[in-house]
């Protein structure tokens, strides 16, 4: 630094004029580019801009929706008291119930709540990211509908989001149209989500344990997931579960259309083989029903042993091969313990 002529690595920030490229490290396809504009200082473009930045950002908390919720809230933070209220919200709300989510974390760790502590029942369009992080113990139900990134990195909370009696009364048909956008539950890692109509592409990417239950979906849905459980009640895109190494998804299709549209790199298509499976996903329609009030789910619950045989399972190789090899364990242990 004293060499350069600096006391501070702060006077270091943006003095590119002491860089330079590297020759030795070009590959065939980069010696042609010219990478100069990427190191032309902003003040050379903009003399009255400064070299570094120097603004603090107002990223405007005090305004966010939760500040609201954490105050209804407070007598489950504070005590472990459950609360339910209602709150209107728009698609200005974005990250709605995070900074709830980290008031929960703060007080109670990872465990977070008791399932549906804080309930919140929202009407409106939710913006971005909504439910995103949600912890343990919040349940954040929207009637209405939800845009991208919905339930992003769930955290053992509960999301559920379906449009209003009045619009469904003007004809909307909920199965027919989308409810939520593009890459909900991303990254998700525990908890339940319940979608009352279809979710756009990329829907459960790298899904790791949580629970979703959506009446139709977009391209490249489960792609990278890693664990949890999916079941979707309608049609799908194309490039079902690309890198889709754990977890178990369960796709309804009546009319043999979805092999085709599923990457078969690292699955296998299965049919519900087992009771205690086929009762596994019934109840997860059964509480889609019940936050949602489905009638698409309503009808295959009434209709089970018929419908259940509509269901394709794909279960990853590798996944099946862990499951079957802990099963094997588990039953030589319990010989040798007889």
């Amino acid at each position: 630094m004293a060499k350069l002529g600096y006391r501070k690595m702060e006077d270091m920030i943006g003095q590119t004029q002491h860089l330079e490229v590297n020759k030795r490290g070009l590959h065939y396809k980069s010696r042609g580019l010219d990478l100069s504009p990427l190191l032309t200082p902003a003040s050379e473009l903009n003399p009255t801009t400064g070299i570094r930045n120097l603004n603090t950002q107002n990223h405007g908390l005090e305004n966010a929706k939760d500040n609201i919720l954490i105050e209804k809230a407070m007598p489950a933070l504070e005590n472990g008291t459950p609360v339910s209220f209602n709150e209107d919200v728009n698609n200005l709300n974005r990250t709605c119930g995070t900074m709830l989510s980290y008031e929960v974390s703060k007080r109670y760790g990872k465990n977070g709540l008791p399932d549906d502590t804080i309930k919140i029942n929202m009407k409106g369009h939710a913006g971005q990211s909504f439910g995103f992080t949600l912890a343990k113990g919040i349940t954040m139900t929207v009637e209405g509908d939800a845009n991208d990134y919905t339930g992003k990195g769930l955290s053992g909370g509960k999301i559920a989001v379906y449009p209003s009696e009045d619009v469904i009364s003007d004809g909307f048909v909920p199965e027919d149209n989308v409810v939520v956008g593009n890459v909900c539950l991303y990254g998700a890692t525990s908890g339940k989500a319940f979608f009352r109509g279809k979710a756009g592409e990329r829907f459960c990417v790298r899904n790791s344990g949580a629970l979703a239950v959506v009446e139709g979906t977009g391209d490249h849905c489960a792609e990278y997931m890693t664990g949890g459980d999916l079941v979707v009640l309608g049609e799908t895109g194309r490039n079902f579960g690309a890198g889709m190494s754990g977890g178990i998804a369960y796709v309804y299709d009546p009319e043999g259309k979805f092999p085709e549209r599923v990457n078969m790199g690292l699955v296998g298509l299965e049919e519900i083989d087992s009771v205690e499976e086929s009762e596994k996903v019934f109840n997860f329609i059964r509480e889609h029903v019940e936050m949602t009030n489905s009638p698409v789910g309503q009808n295959m619950l009434e209709n089970w042993e018929t419908e259940c045989k509509k269901f394709v399972k794909v279960f990853p190789h590798d996944f099946k091969r862990v499951l079957e090899e802990r099963a094997a364990a588990a039953a030589k242990n319990r010989q040798m313990a007889a």
